[in-house]
């Protein structure tokens, strides 16, 4: 199995799928696969360690946002039929605000994909909009876009949240896959707990899970020698992303959002799953209800034709190798997701298996999607159900 994932895996990085990646999986707990392989990037200068700190995209809507409702919902604090106008200010009147939670988690409120939140601060000619970006970090302008541009300290409530507010809703609700409402999830927070979004995670999760790497805005804390580069950006911020957030919209929310910023190597990333994966709990203490844990990792509109769970990804509610991000074998009960980045996380409770896969695909830029054409991710989780099934055999 070892030596048919590193040839998957080099002969991906030969056809530049990704410059490097690290593999990792875990059987009942214990590592089964922990690999790293290439280089951070195509100069082949920088060797991909295996606790290499990687840009998690996406996964942060559930290593963050979810992770947070859960633990709220288990304290009684979130109620999931009630619409997000409840939880967030100045969403009254909106048709977004009428959204229920349930329905924003599971991506079934027909809400829109995504906002190009960049945009706001030029105007057509190209120049800045006054008052929105300086070239000095300052009290009014705190944001680092870049080395040298910093956002207005507003923008989140002026611009961002406002554009969320308006953003189209479908008159008939259905799945549309949908970032707009994890935006909105630090708020949520603040609310209804008095922390600030790190400081309950890290409060109720990664400080005891001891998740040293996970964190936003991981330059301040870590040398940019083990921060693996994503994106040289040529359209917004014009220079090469490496240790700040791939994404447009949660760098202009100072690298802090619930639709992605989250960054962490893949042990530890793989330590919060197994603990999802164990019903909440992980060496003797209880992070969330088992029966919490059950609700938010089970498909909640499969008669809809929707296999979401609530944050969490599933396995396609029928099969496709083309589609697929999984393994054919994954079971009904697994969950995960993916990020933008090259990432993903699968647990599966009925192989007690932890999948875990970093990448930085959208290195040089975002149009190299080998990563998906050649099917890589699902095609080593496969291999080692193939590799799982065989020693149930014996």
């Amino acid at each position: 199995m070892q030596k048919d994932i590193d040839s998957i895996v080099n002969s991906a990085i030969s056809k530049e799928a990704f410059p490097g990646a690290v593999v990792y999986a875990s059987y009942q707990g214990k590592p089964l696969v922990y690999e790293s392989y290439g280089y951070h990037t195509y100069d082949s200068l920088n060797p991909v360690y295996v606790s290499d700190i990687y840009d998690l995209a996406s996964l942060t809507k559930v290593m963050a946002s979810t992770l947070a409702l859960m633990k709220l919902y288990d304290q009684g604090k979130v109620a999931l039929d009630q619409p997000i106008k409840e939880y967030v200010n100045g969403m009254g009147w909106s048709k977004f605000g009428k959204v229920s939670i349930r329905e924003a988690l599971a991506h079934q409120g027909g809400i829109k994909s995504w906002i190009q939140y960049y945009n706001e601060i030029k105007r057509g000619n190209g120049t800045y909009k006054r008052n929105t970006i300086s070239t000095e970090y300052s009290e009014k302008f705190p944001i680092q876009l870049t080395d040298n541009l910093f956002l207005h300290r507003d923008f989140y409530e002026k611009k961002i949240k406002k554009m969320i507010k308006r953003a189209p809703i479908e008159k008939q609700p259905h799945y549309v896959y949908s970032g707009l409402f994890f935006y909105l999830v630090p708020e949520m927070v603040r609310n209804l707990s008095g922390m600030g979004f790190e400081e309950y995670l890290e409060t109720f999760f990664y400080d005891s899970l001891d998740m040293q790497t996970v964190c936003f805005n991981p330059a301040s804390e870590f040398p940019l020698e083990r921060i693996v580069p994503t994106e040289i950006d040529t359209f917004f911020r014009h220079e090469a992303i490496h240790g700040r957030v791939h994404d447009e919209g949660a760098i202009m929310m100072n690298g802090v959002s619930g639709n992605a910023g989250l960054f962490g190597d893949a042990i530890d990333v793989a330590t919060l799953w197994q603990m999802l994966l164990a019903d909440g709990n992980l060496d003797g203490y209880q992070y969330l209800s088992p029966s919490t844990v059950d609700l938010f990792t089970a498909t909640q509109y499969g008669n809809l034709d929707n296999r979401r769970a609530l944050g969490f990804d599933k396995p396609l509610l029928e099969y496709d190798s083309i589609r697929s991000s999984v393994g054919k074998s994954a079971s009904v009960r697994s969950f995960g997701h993916t990020g933008y980045t090259g990432t993903l996380a699968w647990a599966d409770p009925d192989y007690d298996l932890v999948f875990v896969f970093l990448s930085n695909r959208v290195y040089p830029d975002r149009t190299h999607r080998l990563l998906y054409e050649l099917n890589i991710r699902p095609t080593i989780h496969q291999l080692i159900y193939d590799y799982l099934d065989a020693i149930r055999e014996n």
